[in-house]
């Protein structure tokens, strides 16, 4: 049975008690459907609530010899999670993703130019595109801007297996439907995940791993994209309390690729996160950036989030 001395509830650890970063995978294929998120090896205090909400938006640019995806992707989510007892956690999220002009070429490019990251033909392109072209799928689409990509609910309940004050371990099952009738990325009808959580906490510094795998039906309505059935999922968080209510975080989160072929959406994505956490006494507001490594076409170029996070009942 798991105990009730972890990281939300031992008043000696200066960690602010949030865990991983409220974000979800900005990869074009990923966002829309299940991507298991980085979750916390800990539990909140016996019968704590979390209401949240967050919104996302992001650059899609992969252009390679056999596909072109040029567009502006956005999400908004909202959700809770409720600590039922000492040992079962229950999430509930609602998420919807769109196509809509957040006029982010400009500053993407100006990021590139800044560090030093080729622009991958962009420069050549005209602004403010909404493009899919993958011919080898048999998948066509320009000028949706404005419409729905997909609309999708999570549940997650979560088992704490093992915590003291330091250390963590947590098993979690997830549950994804996304609406079929809706989106331009409406694939799966439903979706599966199981994960383990390991957390760890030492004053000011702590750190959450989770490693996943999800199985899925393979049916999409892009009909010929060769959708693998089963995925896993690495993710690590890495926090630091620099001063009273300001948190530094760092996330990795590695996906396996959705296809299985030889384009770069059978290659993993590899989505680093940086973010900046503020906390007050009931409440935590999070901003986050996601940059896309190694594998330049099968992810966004870029993504910028606000999350905000409330928490009431006991100890809250």
């Amino acid at each position: 049975m798991g105990t009730t001395f972890g990281l939300y509830t031992c008043s000696a650890l200066a960690n602010d008690g949030y865990g991983p970063l409220n974000i979800y995978s900005q990869s074009p294929l990923q966002t829309n459907v299940l991507a298991p998120q980085i979750r916390s090896g800990f539990s909140l205090h016996p019968d704590q609530y979390e209401l949240y909400g967050s919104a996302t938006i992001s650059s899609v640019w992969a252009i390679t010899a056999s596909y072109e995806l040029d567009y502006y992707q956005n999400q908004l989510s909202m959700g809770g999670k409720w600590q039922l007892n000492s040992d079962w956690q229950l999430d509930v999220q609602y998420r919807w993703n769109f196509a809509a002009n957040n006029h982010l070429d400009k500053p993407t490019m100006a990021f590139h130019d800044m560090v030093g990251i080729d622009q991958n033909g962009r420069a050549e392109a005209d602004r403010h595109r909404f493009v899919i072209d993958m011919p080898a799928y048999g998948v066509q689409e320009a000028n949706f801007n404005g419409q729905t990509l997909g609309s999708a609910i999570t549940s997650y309940l979560q088992y704490q297996a093992y915590s003291d004050e330091s250390h963590g371990v947590s098993f979690g099952l997830s549950l994804y439907y996304n609406d079929t009738s809706n989106g331009l990325f409406s694939a799966s009808r439903f979706e599966q995940s199981g994960q383990i959580n390991y957390g760890y906490i030492n004053d000011k510094h702590a750190f959450d791993t989770s490693l996943a795998i999800t199985l899925r039906e393979t049916p999409t309505d892009f009909e010929s994209m060769p959708f693998r059935s089963s995925t896993w999922t690495f993710g690590a968080s890495y926090r630091y309390q620099w001063f009273e209510h300001h948190t530094l975080i760092a996330q990795l989160t590695i996906n396996q690729g959705l296809l299985d072929d030889t384009s770069e959406f059978s290659k993993p994505t590899t989505e680093f996160v940086y973010g900046y956490r503020y906390t007050l006494k009931n409440s935590a507001v999070e901003l986050t950036v996601v940059e896309n490594m190694f594998h330049a076409d099968n992810s966004t170029d870029i993504a910028l989030g606000l999350a905000f996070r409330y928490r009431f009942g006991a100890n809250a």
